[in-house]
């Protein structure tokens, strides 16, 4: 069987889509804060349909199922059954816990709920990032340098002569045993991407950050896609286009995979 970056290549050469469409279903994005969950579930079931054939992969963020309890650990299940073959599915989990704990996390995210791939935090060293390392078909985007604002308060401070997210880069190639580790780089720090490209050439990128947060689409995808291959994920931008409607959310994914379509990468 493939590795999972194998595969993930794969997908995005057989799409010639980026894409990553990131599945976080808030009942404010709906516009209303006492949206019910089966109003949720319609929406973000109306999401998949419209993108299904765009996307190279799906993320859905783990913190707006749990937020309904039991109810949405069972929506959750439900969504990773109604999802198609063709795609990646990343469970936007950010796990990270001492080795027994990982173990426990690693076997409900990839063996009951069914993801390719999740989102780890590598705070706790290699104990926490091994156990779900251990299966070359499952894939791990580790948190390198993130697109919130606050995240230069750790990840840019400074090591000797290096900054922590120089750290995380490096040791995410040495944890790459299996070909399944990736970072998490976000597209608010492009001079970030472009230097930990460096630091780890062959790793696939996730960006988060296009769309809401402001970043640079045209950036992401020239520095992201060297030496490697980049998903570019939108969560807001698409899953809340418009006016809601299929057409709308099918529009403005499309829209982005036609830019991402026409960016020159310079590969020499």
């Amino acid at each position: 069987m493939k590795s999972f970056n194998s595969r993930l290549s794969d997908v995005i050469s057989e799409k010639v889509s980026h894409l990553c469409v990131g599945l976080d279903m808030s009942p404010e994005g709906l516009g209303s804060t006492d949206s019910s969950l089966d109003t949720l579930k319609a929406h973000a079931y109306k999401v998949i349909d419209a993108t299904q054939d765009l996307a190279a992969a799906f993320k859905p963020n783990l913190a707006f199922f749990e937020r309904w309890g039991s109810a949405g650990f069972k929506w959750l299940e439900e969504t990773m059954d109604y999802f198609g073959d063709d795609a990646i599915i990343i469970g936007d989990a950010k796990r990270g816990d001492i080795g027994n704990t990982a173990k426990q996390y690693a076997h409900s995210l990839f063996t009951h709920f069914g993801f390719d791939a999740v989102t780890l935090n590598p705070f706790l060293g290699k104990d926490s990032i091994a156990p779900f390392t251990k299966d070359s078909e499952k894939g791990v985007f580790i948190l390198c340098r993130t697109s919130n604002p606050s995240a230069t308060d750790f990840q840019n401070q400074p090591i000797g002569n290096e900054l922590l997210f120089d750290k995380v880069a490096q040791m995410a190639v040495q944890w790459n045993r299996n070909d399944n580790v990736g970072l998490v780089v976000g597209a608010t720090a492009p001079e970030e991407i472009r230097r930990i490209r460096q630091q780890a050439p062959g790793l696939p990128f996730l960006i988060p950050g296009i769309g809401a947060q402001g970043g640079d689409l045209e950036q992401s995808m020239k520095d992201g896609n060297v030496d490697g291959i980049a998903l570019i994920n939108v969560s807001r931008g698409i899953s809340f286009a418009g006016d809601l409607s299929e057409k709308a959310i099918r529009n403005a994914a499309q829209d982005y995979v036609n830019q991402m379509r026409e960016i020159t990468i310079d590969e020499s």
